[in-house]
């Protein structure tokens, strides 16, 4: 629930009751964003290069989609739950935007190492956010079920199946 404490105006969920493997990915997904960003520093750019543009037509709209969606985020009323704008196109448009910034950058600098970045975070924010998902649905019950139906988890995926969704008996199971 990191993103959620560094970016929330809302009231946070306590992470205690999170099981050992949620609280690892969220722990591993903190300390590879500190350092992604720390070695995307050391990384040579050749603006010349086929890879670098490739790169910036990825990070644009990726790097837009992240500003859109902290707006959303930050327009709508703490005890709302935020379905506009970026939300409407991805449940998680602050995670997909990580994603495609990371893989953008692997692309520009041609990084197998920031590449490799990019897939690790993705494999990791799958757990975080079915969690999330799970402190969602008990917040806002059929207000978000309905949402979960509706808008897909990641841009462009096609939404997930419904047996992946927890109910909010369902929910302390899994944590």
């Amino acid at each position: 629930m990191f993103g959620a404490k560094i970016l929330s105006k809302r009231k946070s969920e306590d992470s205690s009751s999170f099981s050992l493997k949620v609280k690892a990915a969220t722990i591993m997904y903190f300390l590879i964003e500190l350092s992604s960003y720390v070695y995307s520093i050391f990384l040579p750019l050749n603006s010349n290069a086929i890879w670098f543009i490739v790169g910036v037509l990825i990070y644009l709209p990726a790097f837009c989609f992240l500003i859109l969606g902290l707006l959303n985020f930050a327009a709508t009323p703490a005890n709302e739950l935020v379905t506009t704008g970026a939300y409407s196109i991805s449940r998680n448009p602050s995670y997909v935007s990580d994603v495609l910034v990371k893989t953008s950058i692997g692309i520009a600098c041609f990084s197998w190492i920031f590449l490799l970045i990019a897939v690790i975070d993705f494999v990791l924010l799958r757990i975080i956010v079915v969690v999330e998902e799970g402190v969602l649905l008990k917040r806002y019950g059929t207000t978000y079920s309905n949402y979960l139906t509706s808008t897909p988890r990641w841009i462009g995926i096609p939404k997930s199946e419904k047996k992946q969704y927890l109910t909010p008996q369902t929910y302390q199971e899994t944590l």
